[in-house]
Parts: C-alpha cells; structure tokens; sequence
C-alpha cells in the first residue's frame, strides 16, 4: 500500500515542482519538518520572535535530502542508472539512501579526513562507491563536474538545478506554517544553494498570490571559510563546520542574487562562537544540531546584541543537520562522563553535588 499523496513532499507542492504528472517519486517521506520557537533567542522585550526550522529531522538528517527526491526522481525518470557528487558529508549520506532507495548507483568523492564520521557512516552503509581524494570540497566538485561530461553518471550536487527546486519547499512550508513570511531568514552559506533556493520558494509563492512580502536573506559564514564576505574565493578554507568548509561556493550568482534582493547580507563567525551557539542550543533548547548549522545562530545572537534586528521581527533560522553527524566534535564539547563505583551511594554524591 501507497503512503497517501500529501504525506510525500514532491505531491504536496507539485504545482511548484518541475516533476512530470506520471514520474515515480523517490521518496523517504522527506519534509515537513517542524518549525520551533527558540525560547532562549527570542526577546520578548522587543517582541522579537525567532523560530528554528530543524531540517537535521528529515529522513538522513540535512535537509539535503529535499533537494535529493526530486533530483533522483527525475535521474531515474530521464533513464539514468548511476549519480555522482562531491560532498563534505551530507550531500553524500543523502545522495547514497536516496539512490539505494531509487535502485541506482551511486558514487560520492569527499576530502581525505575532512568529513565527520556519521556521514560518512551514513554514505557507505547505503552501499556509495565512496572516493576519497586528497585535496577539499572545491578540488572534489571540479572532478564531479567532469566525470558527469564524461561518463554515464547524473551530477546531483546543487548545480543541478532540481535539487533547488526540492530545497525551495522548505521556504513554502515555513510559510504555511507562519501564514506569512518571516521578517529575516538566517542561514548556514557554504555551497550556496540553499540561501539561493529559500529565495526561490519564498518568490514563487509570492508570485503565485500565496504572501505579499519576502524576508530579508541573512547567509551566515565561518570565518575561516568566507568567500562571500572576502569578496573572492578562499583557497584553502578551514573551519569546525565542516559541512561550509567550502572556498568556492557555486552558487555564487544565485547567493549574491537573493542578497541584493532582499537588501539582505552575509555575515560571519568564528569557530569559538558557532560551538558556544551549538551547546546553547542543546543545553537550552534541546535542540541537536551539527556546527554548521549553528552558525546562523551565531549569526543572530551577534545581530541581536548590535541591535541591527528591529522590534517586533519574526525570525527564522534554518538548522541544516541534525547533532549525531559530527559525533566527535560534540564529545569534544562537552562534561565528559564521571566513573564511580558501582553502588547508590557514589551515585548519590554526584547528584547532590550538581543539583546543590
């Protein structure tokens, strides 16, 4: 038995999506993921409200895997059997499911030991050709790029240009979650193509009559992997974060297109800063996200404290992927755990002398 139409993502917003009436959709029941207030960002004060949309609970845990039903599904419908992409990681873990799911091949090339463990777990457990290769994401995606001009492979890294149009429904579900646009979407920039996609969903629904207004478009950046606010490519990018440790992003048109029309800007933070917002997110929120989703949180917590938000803004931030992803740099972080002997009373010392 079929899943009923509008709990698969493509059928719900079909009328937006370039995907033909008699396709098989390839799907892992992506989307819909929820959009939560952030208590400890918001500032009732100034009536300011912030929301996270927490896109590490889709089906591989990044939100990658919205653009990814749609760019499988229509690899397989056009008659291709394999796909191909560069990754830093997530893009890998959801182009191996998605194309397991699918029954075609997959390969992946990532950096040598610039990839967190869960993804690439994640990668070849789903049964990906994975190729390491010395060098980083940008020396990864000119290979790719290559190898889809050469060989029978389908490129679905997000030059594709249907794995935006996944990636834009995010946009339309916050919409409908709100009844409106937010005020200003804060969010991850390493590739580009997700600010370059939001940008899309929020102007096709404003096209389509559905919301009047746009958000001003926040692309937040590491420090050590900048290229937008460099103003040129970064050779050598290096960052925690390593989902946007990314020099030469390529979406670069597309980025700079959805900040100068929504009078929008990038900004960045250092490492330090995107890890204190990921425990503060966790420890306060409960909310498990990877570093490079915590740094638009970052980004806004920066913001707020200049004052450049106005009272009474509705904000958005979207948390790209989940915590468990990069496993390691979390453990790193955090109270590691306290050895006593096995008996109540040696428990008990260490409670009381927490909660005391």
């Amino acid at each position: 038995m079929s899943a009923p139409a509008e709990t698969v993502l493509v059928e719900r917003y079909r009328s937006f999506l370039p995907v033909p009436n008699d396709a098989d959709i390839v799907t892992l029941y992506e989307g819909d993921t929820p959009l939560v207030r952030l208590h400890t960002v918001s500032d009732p004060s100034r009536s300011i409200e912030v929301y996270a949309k927490c896109e590490g609970l889709n089906p591989t845990g990044s939100f990658k895997d919205r653009g990814m039903t749609v760019a499988v599904t229509m690899a397989a419908s056009e008659g291709s059997h394999a796909i191909i992409c560069a990754s830093t990681g997530n893009t890998s873990a959801s182009a191996a499911a998605y194309a397991a799911r699918g029954g075609l091949s997959a390969f992946v090339v990532i950096p040598e030991g610039k990839i967190a463990l869960g993804k690439l777990a994640q990668a070849m457990m789903h049964g990906a050709r994975v190729i390491q290769i010395e060098g980083n994401f940008d020396t990864g995606m000119s290979i790719v790029k290559d190898m889809a001009e050469t060989v029978p492979v389908t490129l679905v890294n997000s030059v594709n240009p249907y794995r935006l149009h996944g990636q834009k429904t995010a946009a339309f579900e916050i919409i409908d979650a709100l009844g409106r646009a937010p005020d200003y979407h804060f969010l991850p920039v390493g590739n580009a193509g997700n600010i370059s996609a939001y940008w899309m969903g929020y102007t096709e629904y404003r096209d389509a009559g559905v919301v009047s207004e746009r958000p001003v478009m926040v692309g937040c950046q590491a420090s050590g992997a900048a290229p937008f606010l460099r103003g040129h490519p970064v050779d050598e990018p290096e960052t925690i974060a390593t989902a946007i440790r990314i020099g030469r992003p390529q979406s670069w048109a597309l980025a700079n297109q959805a900040q100068e029309e929504s009078r929008g800007w990038f900004r960045e933070s250092s490492d330090e800063d995107i890890l204190t917002a990921q425990k503060v997110l966790a420890e306060r929120e409960g909310i498990f996200c990877e570093p490079a989703s915590a740094v638009c949180i970052a980004g806004l917590i920066a913001e707020l404290e200049c004052r450049t938000i106005p009272s009474g803004a509705t904000i958005v931030c979207t948390l790209t992927g989940h915590g468990l992803k990069d496993p390691d740099t979390a453990i790193a972080q955090s109270q590691q755990p306290v050895k006593v002997p096995p008996d109540p009373t040696a428990v008990r010392g260490v409670i009381l002398e927490e909660i005391n």
